[in-house]
């Protein structure tokens, strides 16, 4: 199971979306996690990820205890990756966001070399992640897909803003809020970076894309 399982959009709007993730299981495979989680960073920042996270302690963009007026229009998008990898201090899940399949495919070779004895799960659209796996030397051995979503659908959200909130796959980024983002941006107040930057650091996970985040913002 992952919580990004549940991204909205086409199979096409996927082009620049995939995530991998390492997790230990509660006594099986747990004893030293945590250096082995943090090697899965070391190698994934080798690959530049656009979002890298830990699902205990935070993402590369995180929330500030020092902020002013005019924080929402000066702030650093640097992301922060070391604090990501210094910050695993028990087993946890551990992403890595890449937005093109060439990064995935060299992350994922070397890891299989690295061998660390963790699960790891590629999310994304299925045939742009079968073909990842097979140019790394891997086959698949399970998958599970998403249904979609049923029942009252007219309630929700529009499309634009359903792609945009479910991103953050705990349900973080309320569709009212992305709608103002996205206003924002279309007035000139926001740039796509900067209220892509926004929404990531609400989804604390680290699955956020911000790649695609600008790409959807920018109307494409």
């Amino acid at each position: 199971m992952t919580n990004t399982l549940h991204r909205y959009g086409s199979g096409e709007s996927f082009k620049d979306d995939f995530i991998v993730f390492a997790i230990s299981a509660r006594g099986i495979n747990d004893t030293g996690a945590v250096g082995k989680q943090q090697r899965f960073l070391e190698i994934a920042r080798k690959y530049n990820p656009v979002n890298m996270g830990d699902a205990s302690h935070g993402a590369v963009y995180h929330p500030s205890k020092n902020l002013n007026p005019l924080v929402h229009w000066r702030r650093n998008l640097a992301p922060d990756f070391d604090t990501v990898v210094r910050g695993i201090s028990c087993p946890t899940t551990v992403a890595a966001v890449f937005d093109n399949p060439d990064s995935v495919v060299a992350f994922v070779k070397e890891l299989k070399d690295a061998d660390i004895g963790l699960s790891i799960n590629i999310s994304g659209a299925l045939d742009k992640v079968q073909e990842c796996a097979r140019r790394a030397g891997l086959e698949r051995h399970s998958v599970e897909y998403s249904l979609g979503f049923f029942g009252q659908t007219d309630r929700m959200a529009d499309s634009r803003t359903l792609e945009l909130s479910t991103m953050c796959g705990h349900g973080m980024l309320s569709f009212s809020f992305v709608s103002k983002l996205m206003e924002w941006v279309k007035q000139g107040r926001r740039t796509p970076e900067q209220a892509s930057t926004t929404l990531a650091r609400f989804c604390s996970c680290g699955v956020f894309n911000t790649t695609r985040a600008c790409r959807l913002f920018r109307g494409n």
